[in-house]
């Protein structure tokens, strides 16, 4: 328990014979539930999880019959994590990149009220940029920025971190089943957690790398299809927490500055290629797409400023007096 309150951690397998034993060896013992879902892996994790449950009773394993996704494994983790009444539950990796000594630094600020949802920051750190492989480490800064916009969350960095933990309670208050099953799992999270109006917490963590583990990331296909998701929930998000939800005049700056950007930006290349041709441009002309372009500019910018306001903010902090871990 942390502070008094049930932790358990989903584990996300698919073909991770190899490294899943490591994995479940390590898990504090302050944790009550281990639930590994198996996302319908063909090699030995089965067996190898199997083996591992003789000896640890706290295992459960989950298995689908179909692959569906890391999202959606995470997610069947998590229903079965609320039927069994934990408070707080924790996210980990089958590939023993994450470092259990960190597991109570993320889950104390949401045991104590202060956050609802921490999740692992690898950017903070001197170590980031050594020990992340130079193309991760830049595609994950591009789609941490932009995540900052489509969640609304300007405070948290490294969106595609899996370590996390969140409250029972902020669970319920999001549409777990409509959630993105695969790798834009984390970044839709986030989004979700936005309108449901969740109080997010970054916290430091070591990125560890080398151990013997197998991306089935293909960057390519994560790099054209995550942001496509974040363009959809963003409007999304502005739609269920800006007008549905409530109301506030930033979803009309983004509209109408967003409007102005694209009609700018087309007439811009227009006069480009006209004025390539030799066609001459005339002064109106060049004045107005100036003005298309910096109006829509600063509407954009002044719909950020107000998104940064509008961001769930944590309350005062409690302060702690002794290790409370039990």
């Amino acid at each position: 328990m942390v502070e008094g309150k049930s932790l358990g951690v989903v584990i996300p397998a698919y073909n991770e014979e190899r490294l899943i034993a490591v994995t479940l060896a390590g898990i504090p013992a302050f944790v009550e539930r281990i639930m590994v879902v198996d996302d319908c892996s063909t090699d030995g994790t089965v067996s190898s999880v199997r083996a591992c449950m003789v000896n640890d009773p706290r295992i459960r394993l989950v298995q689908h019959t179909k692959n569906g996704g890391v999202g959606a494994a995470i997610v069947t983790g998590y229903q079965a994590s609320l039927e069994e009444d934990l408070a707080l539950i924790a996210v980990m990796g089958a590939d023993n990149q994450m470092d259990p000594a960190e597991l109570e630094s993320l889950a104390r600020p949401v045991a104590e009220g202060y956050c609802d949802y921490a999740k692992a920051n690898r950017l903070t750190t001197h170590q980031a940029i050594k020990n992340i492989p130079k193309v991760r480490f830049f595609g994950n800064a591009i789609l941490s920025m932009l995540t900052k916009i489509a969640s609304g969350y300007w405070h948290v960095a490294d969106s595609q971190a899996g370590y996390t933990v969140v409250s029972a309670a902020a669970l319920r208050r999001i549409d777990l089943q409509g959630l993105y099953r695969r790798y834009g799992f984390p970044n839709d999270l986030l989004i979700h957690l936005n309108v449901a109006r969740c109080v997010v917490l970054d916290v430091p963590s070591r990125p560890i790398y080398g151990v013997g583990e197998e991306s089935g990331i293909r960057l390519r296909r994560v790099m054209i299809g995550i942001p496509i998701l974040l363009f959809r929930r963003f409007w999304w998000r502005m739609w269920s927490r800006y007008v549905v939800l409530d109301f506030h005049p930033l979803v009309f700056f983004y509209a109408f500055g967003s409007i102005l950007l694209f009609v700018g930006c087309a007439l811009g290349a227009f006069v480009a290629v006209r004025r390539i041709e030799g066609f001459e441009i005339t002064a109106p002309t060049i004045v107005l797409v100036a003005l298309m372009l910096i109006s829509g500019l600063q509407l954009a910018m002044f719909a950020m400023w107000f998104d940064m306001e509008a961001a769930p903010q944590a309350p005062p902090r409690p302060t702690n007096t002794g290790d409370r871990i039990r």
